[in-house]
């Protein structure tokens, strides 16, 4: 397979994107290379690389979303492999809207799984297109920010940047909502 990265500053350092020259396939920050090549493996096997830019205008849509137009996100084709049950909660990922957030215990629930949340949770970690597929819009109980593989700083920034905390405001206040069934 040969794939296509590109690499795109912005405020919470530079993040690199991994495509198939139609779809995203990875997203991952700079200096997370290691973990962003083994998911690709993982998901879609041996590939070659090539840097482009913007392949297939992905980065000018993660660009559009980062300088505030959230639904950019939702042009953005993404192929993520995975597991059954990782696309299911990669797909419920997708569902959770710009501005708001879910726990993980809600999600679960939503998938029918109510006491599967640590499955759930590990499932969101393994996530190949952070950002695009919104894990970091899953917060854990009591709406404390948890697990993020980017860093809980740069899910904060996310969150702040959807509106779903107020840039100066304590954690209690925090928007959230549990996915509808």
């Amino acid at each position: 397979m040969h794939l296509f990265f590109d690499r795109i500053e912005c405020a919470i350092g530079p993040i690199r994107i991994a495509s198939d020259g139609r779809r995203l396939l990875a997203l991952d920050f700079a200096g997370y290379e290691t973990r962003m090549d083994a998911l690709l493996r993982k998901h879609h096997g041996p590939f070659a690389r090539t840097d482009a830019d913007d392949p297939n205008g992905l980065s000018t849509l993660l660009r559009a979303y980062l300088a505030g137009d959230l639904a950019a996100l939702g042009q953005v084709a993404v192929h993520t492999g995975g597991t059954p049950f990782q696309r299911e909660v990669w797909a419920a990922l997708g569902e959770i809207a710009p501005g708001t957030t879910t726990t993980y215990g809600a999600l679960a629930a939503r998938l029918g799984r109510p006491k599967a949340s640590r499955a759930v949770g590990m499932a969101v970690g393994q996530n190949p297109v952070g950002i695009v597929v919104p894990c970091h819009r899953v917060i854990g109980a009591g709406a404390a920010l948890t697990g993020y593989a980017g860093g809980l700083e740069r899910k904060r920034w996310l969150l702040e940047h959807e509106g779903a905390l107020p840039r100066t405001s304590a954690p209690s206040r925090r928007k959230r909502v549990a996915l509808a069934s």
